[in-house]
C-alpha cells in the first residue's frame, strides 16, 4: 500500500552498441521517452506539500533537468571510440558528446536516470526508458 506519482520527459539522442552484431552496432538515433515513478507509504504531513508525495512541479523539473542534459547529444560508452575519432567529433566537427561509463542500452539508461533522481532525494521506485514507442526497459529500485 502506498502513494505514487508519475511523470515523463523525452530527449533526442544518438548512440550505437559496442560489441553488438546487428543493426544497432551502427550509429543511429532515437526519441527516448523516460517515465519516472515515485512511491512512498504515506503523504507528507506538514508544510506546503502537506498531503502530497511531492509537488508535481518539483518532480517534473527534476526529471526534465536530468533528461534534458542528454538532449541532442551523442551518447558514447567510455572507451568505445578511438581518441582520434573523439577529437574529430568534438574539436573538428563541434558535436556534443555525453560520455557514459556503461553500454548505452535502454536498460542502463533506466538505471542511470533512477540513480540521478535518487541522488536528488526523490523516492524513485521505477524508471522506464522507451527506445521506440512500443519498446521500453525498466529499472526497479528495491
Amino acid at each position: 500500500m502506498g502513494y505514487g506519482l508519475k511523470t515523463e520527459a523525452s530527449f533526442d539522442g544518438a548512440h550505437f552498441l559496442t560489441d553488438y552484431y546487428g543493426k544497432c552496432e551502427n550509429l543511429h538515433g532515437h526519441r527516448w521517452r523516460v517515465v519516472a515513478y515515485l512511491r512512498q507509504d504515506g503523504l507528507r504531513d506538514e508544510g506546503t506539500m502537506r498531503d502530497m508525495v511531492l509537488d508535481f512541479g518539483v518532480f517534473k523539473r527534476a526529471v526534465r533537468e536530468e533528461v534534458g542534459a542528454l538532449d541532442h547529444t551523442f551518447l558514447v560508452e567510455e572507451g568505445s571510440l578511438k581518441p582520434g575519432t573523439l577529437r574529430a567529433l568534438t574539436e573538428d566537427e563541434g558535436f556534443r558528446l555525453t560520455m557514459l561509463p556503461f553500454r548505452t542500452t535502454a536498460e542502463n539508461l533506466a538505471r542511470y536516470f533512477a540513480e540521478r533522481l535518487l541522488a536528488r532525494d526523490l523516492p524513485v521506485s521505477q524508471v522506464d526508458v522507451y527506445e521506440t514507442p512500443l519498446n521500453c526497459a525498466s529499472y526497479f529500485v528495491e
